[in-house]
């Protein structure tokens, strides 16, 4: 199947008018061509630890002497779904829409990695913007047998700094019925995770974060 669309989409790439492909927006064939280029790119692996109880004064601190960049605070609301197939909880996996103030997205997350920094696959992608897009994406997902398991709401802020060669982000996270907590992450692909685990373990250290928190937002918001 997935040879059939490359040809699919190569010939369509030729000649955008040809019958089979018939006339599409801009917007599509972005999409088209991020579908197809992604075949080229390696899967980058979500490399992460989660503390709880954090202490926001004292970290903010930290990060303004390392002169972490500070991104925009917002709301974030992530509505978790469960498959027709399988229990995502059984197999540790995640499926989620994000929806950032009008933004959306739509993430995979695959299972954990053992060790207590956390490691696993997550593929994330844009949907268009706005709450109709987010109303119509979901009752398509209701249709397809997966079912609102939960909505985990959140106030996010956000630092971005450079430590040992990677990228860091740290997430200040006040999540609704489950109190504040700080997360640490990087993105690398495979062969980087063992060096990425290391320098995240000494910058949470660094930080003085102490109470790791393995479970995710959502199963702590289900234990409730």
């Amino acid at each position: 199947m997935l040879a059939e669309l490359e040809r699919w989409w190569t010939e369509c790439e030729k000649n955008p008018q040809t019958p089979s492909s018939g006339k599409m927006s801009n917007e599509a064939w972005d999409g088209l061509n991020n579908y197809h280029d992604s075949f080229s790119h390696p899967i980058m692996l979500e490399i992460e630890q989660k503390f709880a109880d954090a202490d926001f004064a004292a970290i903010e601190q930290r990060l303004s002497e390392w002169n972490a960049r500070r991104g925009e605070e917002h709301t974030e609301a992530d509505h978790y779904f469960n498959a027709p197939d399988r229990d995502f909880a059984r197999t540790d996996e995640a499926f989620r829409l994000r929806r950032v103030g009008s933004a959306n997205f739509l993430t995979y997350k695959g299972p954990k990695q053992p060790g207590a920094v956390k490691v696993r696959t997550e593929l994330e992608v844009p949907l268009r913007d706005g709450e109709e897009a987010a109303e119509q994406f979901m009752q398509l997902l209701a249709h397809l047998g997966y079912r609102v398991v939960a909505v985990v709401r959140k106030q996010r802020r956000t630092y971005h700094l450079e430590r040992g060669g990677f990228a860091l982000t740290v997430c200040l996270d006040e999540v609704e019925q489950l109190g504040r907590f700080a997360e640490v992450e990087i993105v690398a692909p495979d062969e980087q995770v063992d060096a990425a685990r290391s320098v995240l373990a000494d910058t949470a250290a660094a930080l003085g974060l102490t109470n790791l928190e393995r479970r995710s937002y959502l199963n702590l918001l289900l234990s409730l």
